[in-house]
C-alpha cells in the first residue's frame, strides 16, 4: 500500500475493479469501473450545469472530467458512449479515462490502521467489495439509467464507483450532507481540523504539538465518515436507484427522514437490503 496511491499495471486489473488516476500532481483524483475489454465506465458532470458547490470548488470539480487525454485513443467502438447528451455515467476506453494520469486501483476491506495511515482520501475504504459480476452489473445498469444528479461533495464519480463496488449509499437528511466519497471528505476535514484545533495554540505555544493534533483529527473524520463505518448507508439495489434518489430528494424537501417509513431505522448493525 503506497502513501499517496495504489499504482497498478494495465495487464494486473481484472473485471469489476474500482480504479482510479491523479491529475495535476495529486490534486485531485478521477474514479471508475473497469468493465474489461480496456472500458472504463465512469460518472461525469454536466459541463453545462452549475452548483454552488461547483461555483466554490471548480478546481476541484474537474475531477470528474476525463476530456484532456495525452495518450491515444484506443478506437474501441463504445469510447464516449453515454446516454444522457452531456455528463452523467459514460464508458471510455481505458487511455481516454486515464487522460494525462497515472493508473492505480483502490483497495477495499484495508483494517483501520491501514486506513489511517493512508493520509490521503479517495484511495481505500474498510467497507468490502461484491463480486466483480454484482460489480459489473451495477455499473453497466447505470451506463443505460443514470446515476441521478451530479454533485461534489455528496454524489460525484468516487460515489459512483463505491456503489457500483458496495451497494451502499448514504442516506441523507440534509441536502448538504457528504457522501461517501473520501476525496470530498478529505477537502472539508482539513480545514474544519486546523480551525478545531486553533484554540490549542493559546494553550500549548508548540507547532508540532498543534500539527499533530490537527493531522490526528483530520485522519480521525475521515475514518468517521468512511462508508464502512458511518452508520447512515443502506444497501440498494440497482435497479431501483432511481426511487431512491427520489425518495432523498423527498425527505429533504420534509426536513428529515419520516421514522415511521421503512427507511427509519438506519442502525449500523442492520446494513440491510432496504429496496
Amino acid at each position: 500500500m503506497g502513501f499517496l496511491s495504489h499504482g497498478v499495471e494495465r495487464s494486473d486489473l481484472v473485471t469489476g475493479d474500482h480504479i482510479y488516476t491523479w491529475r495535476t500532481g495529486f490534486a485531485y483524483s478521477h474514479h471508475g469501473i473497469y468493465v474489461g475489454g480496456n472500458k472504463v465506465v465512469h460518472f461525469t458532470q454536466d459541463q453545462h450545469l452549475s452548483s454552488s458547490a461547483h461555483s466554490t470548488s471548480k478546481w476541484l470539480s474537474s475531477s470528474s472530467v476525463s476530456n484532456l487525454p495525452t495518450k491515444a485513443c484506443l478506437d474501441i467502438p463504445d469510447c464516449g458512449f453515454r446516454k444522457q447528451k452531456s455528463g452523467g455515467v459514460v464508458m471510455s476506453c481505458l487511455n481516454c479515462f486515464l487522460g494525462n494520469g497515472l493508473l492505480s486501483r483502490f483497495e477495499y476491506g484495508v483494517s483501520r490502521l491501514s486506513f489511517i495511515a493512508k493520509f490521503r482520501g479517495g484511495t481505500c475504504t474498510t467497507a468490502r467489495s461484491d463480486s466483480p459480476d454484482s460489480v459489473t452489473h451495477r455499473a453497466m445498469y447505470l451506463l443505460h439509467n443514470g446515476f441521478g444528479n451530479y454533485d461534489l461533495f455528496a454524489n460525484n464519480c468516487e460515489d459512483f464507483a463505491l456503489y457500483c463496488k458496495t451497494g451502499y449509499l448514504v442516506r441523507s437528511e440534509k441536502e448538504e450532507a457528504l457522501g461517501g466519497s473520501g476525496q470530498a471528505s478529505s477537502v472539508v476535514g482539513a480545514p474544519l481540523a486546523a480551525i478545531l484545533c486553533l484554540p490549542l495554540r493559546l494553550l500549548i505555544p508548540s507547532p508540532v504539538v498543534v500539527v499533530t493534533a490537527a493531522a490526528a483529527t483530520y485522519s480521525l473524520n475521515r475514518y468517521a465518515t468512511d462508508i464502512g463505518v458511518r452508520d447512515d448507508v443502506i444497501k440498494v439495489k440497482v435497479e431501483n436507484i432511481a426511487l431512491f434518489h427520489g425518495y432523498q430528494q423527498q425527505q429533504q424537501q420534509l426536513g428529515g427522514v419520516n421514522e415511521d417509513s421503512d427507511l427509519g431505522d438506519n442502525s449500523p448493525q442492520k446494513r440491510q437490503r432496504l429496496f
